[in-house]
């Protein structure tokens, strides 16, 4: 599934020059929590969220302890948080760079992007101009209209064997060289060394969810330092 399958295209834009104030009452008013910015030939330069504006509240006054410590940090945050806080327009409070792919980006891309940068949303660009955005939400529903691996026949241990195989190499963030599985009875054993907590739980996610799995047995040790820096 790509881009242009996943993106929602009905989209509330706002022109780099619109008061914040009004930006705040048309997010309340439509119940959307983000507005991309566009220009005049509607190429987007920049996203206001609510976060963007919520955090014009959420400035403190500089404490002694404060005061100190910011003497130690860069000055440019420090400036972008001011602005931010003061900004009469878009432009001024808008979140930017954008990470934004092509309609041709996989759902997989869509993904790492949002995972790499924090961020829920993605915009689509066709020509440079905006054409949709890819949320959180579009690619649960991505998942949801994913189709289901073939079910294992019942008791066939290797056929499932392969399918757990097939499935861990699907994913790009799993060690397959370092952790490897086996099943009896329909139960799924796994060995070798997890590299994280995080791979830990994203692996009994993903070896649960295949048919024909009747439990997930962890049987992974942590992966020692010198190895996690060969891996």
């Amino acid at each position: 599934m790509i881009a242009r399958d996943l993106m929602s295209t009905n989209l509330v834009v706002v022109p780099p020059e619109m008061p914040v104030a009004a930006i705040a009452e048309l997010l309340a008013a439509r119940g959307i929590s983000a507005a991309p910015v566009v220009d005049e030939v509607g190429a987007p330069v920049g996203i206001v969220t609510e976060g963007d504006l919520i955090r014009r509240l959420a400035e403190q006054p500089r404490g002694p302890l404060r005061w100190f410590l910011d003497l130690f940090r860069s000055s440019g945050p420090m400036i972008a948080q001011f602005a931010k806080a003061r900004g009469k327009t878009a432009r001024d409070v808008m979140s930017k760079p954008l990470h934004a792919v092509g309609e041709a980006a996989s759902a997989g891309e869509v993904a790492r992007l949002m995972e790499a940068h924090g961020v829920r949303r993605v915009p689509v660009v066709k020509d440079g101009r905006l054409v949709g955005i890819v949320s959180r939400a579009d690619l649960l529903r991505a998942v949801l209209r994913a189709p289901q691996r073939a079910e294992a026949p019942a008791g066939d241990d290797r056929a499932l064997l392969r399918a757990v195989i097939a499935a861990m190499r699907e994913q790009p963030w799993v060690d397959t060289f370092w952790v490897y599985p086996d099943v009896a009875d329909g139960v799924v054993t796994l060995h070798g060394y997890a590299r994280s907590e995080a791979m830990r739980e994203g692996l009994r996610l993903l070896v649960q969810e295949i048919p024909g799995v009747k439990e997930v047995v962890d049987s992974m040790e942590d992966m020692p330092l010198i190895i996690r820096a060969m891996a």
